[in-house]
């Protein structure tokens, strides 16, 4: 009898300590719940679509003899924020839009243009755009980045890395960038010392410059 009162005993025990437990258990769940909304909220992706029309691109390419200037439109782009830090990113350039803005002789610009646009250089009929992808952020605090990405000129694509600003006010987006790219790793070889012999004072550098500055808003 008195084994069976133990064992009812010890039943009655297990019962309370799984009852118990499932009730901890269960209260538990709530806070963490509401711990993983917090969360998810807090941590929300935000894309800020390019605003093409106030963004621009600036480039410049020096030869022995001086340099040239000009435009270069930004077509699209998106760049993806999470608590006001750069997560992820995309832009595409319309490298039929290029201009030149150093030569005020309308007959002289035109022709530069029109070479800029061929085969010489970036070969606009075939390769309308040229397109960059963001692959590698690295923050320093204060707005500052190092960024890696793949660009891809003429169909041609390499890693590139510079440092960027991007600074993000609500629902505002300013990205600037200066980049320097060796233009012969995109078969652009016009000119340049390292593939033609004897050019003299008519030789190219091969290395061009961007100065970016990209607008976005939030979406």
């Amino acid at each position: 009898m008195k084994l069976f009162q133990h064992a009812t005993s010890f039943a009655s025990i297990g019962v309370i300590a799984v009852i118990t437990a499932f009730t901890v258990q269960k209260n538990n769940t709530h806070p963490a719940t509401a711990a993983n909304k917090e969360i998810i909220a807090t941590h929300k992706v935000t894309a800020f679509q390019v605003d093409s029309k106030n963004s621009k691109l600036l480039w410049t390419a020096h030869k022995v003899t001086g340099e040239h200037a000009g435009t270069i439109n930004i077509s699209s782009g998106t760049l993806n924020v999470e608590n006001k830090a750069l997560q992820s990113g995309s832009f595409k350039l319309d490298t039929r839009s290029i201009t030149v803005t150093d030569i005020k002789d309308a007959d002289s610009n035109a022709k530069l243009v029109g070479h800029l646009k061929s085969d010489d250089f970036f070969a606009v009929e075939k390769h309308p755009s040229a397109d960059f992808l963001i692959t590698g952020i690295k923050p320093h605090g204060n707005d500052l980045y190092d960024l890696t990405g793949k660009l891809t000129i003429k169909g041609i694509t390499n890693d590139i890395s510079f440092p960027a600003t991007i600074k993000v006010d609500k629902d505002k987006l300013t990205a600037t960038a200066k980049v320097k790219i060796d233009r012969t790793k995109y078969d652009i070889k016009y000119r340049s010392k390292n593939y033609f012999e004897n050019l003299g004072d008519k030789a190219i550098y091969d290395d061009f410059e961007l100065d970016i500055t990209l607008l976005a808003n939030a979406q």
